[in-house]
């Protein structure tokens, strides 16, 4: 069973070889992965090691937590198991909130135009409700400017 550990703290220059040869002491059977930013391609600052067992895993973490690379000390910890179920409701609503509030933005004002188009308030669209309050007592204003002019 495969144990994955994080690295932490790596410099911004770092790539997979540079990680790599780390670790390089500890044998062929771990395997590196440095998490890139996707714009300018340079390291987000940390990464992953991947071990065969447990005892693999503690050995590495007495051995190089703390070690200093790179003028930075590395923080290493087993890593948690991702949660398919949480990522998923993380990206979820990042994608799903993104369309609804530029619909909702969109939309809203061309509501608030078509009401106050001079329509019977029965054929309107109903206004979003976390403003229909001053909604009201904008139309208030108007009128009573109106009929003061």
């Amino acid at each position: 069973m495969s144990i994955r550990l994080y690295i932490g703290n790596l410099p911004k220059e770092v790539d997979r070889k540079d990680l790599q040869a780390v670790f390089a002491d500890v044998g062929e059977s771990v395997s590196t992965k440095v998490i890139t930013d996707r714009k300018t391609g340079k390291c987000r600052g940390f990464g992953f090691l991947t071990v065969k067992n447990d005892e693999q895993a503690d050995e590495i973490i007495e051995k190089y937590n703390g070690y200093v690379f790179q003028d930075s000390a590395l923080k290493i910890e087993k890593a948690l198991p991702r949660n398919k179920s949480k990522s998923g409701g993380d990206e979820e609503p990042r994608s799903s909130s993104k369309p609804s509030s530029g619909a909702r933005r969109s939309s809203g004002g061309g509501k608030a135009r078509r009401s106050s188009g001079g329509g019977s308030d029965s054929d309107a669209v109903q206004p979003d409700p976390r403003w229909a309050g001053e909604l009201e007592k904008l139309k208030q204003m108007l009128a009573t400017q109106t009929t003061n002019s």
